[in-house]
């Protein structure tokens, strides 16, 4: 680990940013350049403490999940990404594809996504960072590890993960998932993570392993659904996807036309968010 180089790397690229590159209110007037330090550890999810020691070369060594999660908050590259990781003494990830590391152009959209659920997914189905309306719809993807951390291995495994959609529409998820798997299947190949989803799917799911054998393949673009919330019940919205250039990474943006049931049920979860609802707003969401 060169803590010198790491350091340096870190003040840099926090310094190069703008609130409005993150997402952030640009706020009062400010004496430095860039982001602050404890902005950059709230967007990575660690201590501000422990950020700031990063950069004066007192921190201990970062684990792979925290590079990861410093990459994502700086909006670095996968070039920058791998320098990263080289400083800190770790292996960078093998491949892009194989990698969790957030597209930076995907991201500077999803910045500009609050009034609205927005999230980004790998082409294995795992939620790579979700805005605060995505979570509050969708749940909190980020617990997940494992072969778990993709939806399209919790559809076929784990029967709460159905909830979110109207019994008659679960046929046509299912075909939808497993038609997804085998497009990155055969892009990233029988050895890849996208292999050892399928192998374990076919163990664990009499029905995955029908729906495998149908050779569907197909990519996530645009949909009509209908997700079920918790305590606003139904929700009809509109997924627009827009990818990557590899098709590796897919921001998907969930609307509802305006002056629909749906359009003010997203306004009534942008006020109340993952809140619970009671008195007034159970009576405003009709229950």
């Amino acid at each position: 680990m060169d803590k010198g180089a790491l350091a340096d790397f870190l003040r840099h690229r926090r310094e190069a940013l703008r609130p409005e590159d993150v997402g952030l209110p640009a706020g009062a007037r400010r004496r430095a350049p860039g982001l602050r330090r404890e902005e950059v550890a709230s967007l990575a999810a660690m201590s501000a403490d422990y950020y700031t020691r990063l950069e004066q070369r007192r921190g201990p060594q970062p684990s792979e999940q925290l590079l990861a999660s410093l990459a994502r908050a700086l909006r670095l590259t996968s070039d920058e990404r791998d320098y990263l990781f080289q400083v800190a003494g770790r292996n960078a990830p093998a491949s892009v594809a194989d990698a969790s590391h957030v597209a930076p152009a995907l991201m500077r959209v999803l910045d500009r996504l609050d009034d609205t659920p927005a999230l980004i997914l790998s082409n294995l189905g795992e939620t790579l960072v979700q805005n605060r309306m995505a979570e509050a719809l969708l749940g909190d993807k980020s617990g997940y590890t494992g072969l778990a951390r993709s939806e399209i291995y919790r559809w076929f495994t784990d029967p709460a993960e159905r909830l979110r959609y109207p019994e008659y529409d679960h046929d046509r998820q299912s075909r939808a998932q497993v038609a997804n798997l085998r497009a990155a299947y055969g892009t990233m190949g029988p050895q890849s993570r996208a292999g050892e989803l399928v192998r374990a799917l076919q163990k664990a799911s009499p029905e995955f392993a029908e729906l495998w054998e149908r050779h569907e393949v197909a990519k996530r673009f645009a949909d009509h659904k209908v997700l079920i919330h918790p305590e606003l019940g139904p929700i009809e919205l509109d997924c627009q996807v827009l990818f990557t250039e590899d098709q590796s990474q897919a921001l998907l943006v969930l609307t509802a036309p305006p002056r629909t049931e749906g359009h003010e049920k997203l306004r009534l979860l942008a006020v109340l968010g993952r809140e619970r609802f009671t008195g007034e707003g159970a009576r405003l969401a009709g229950g």
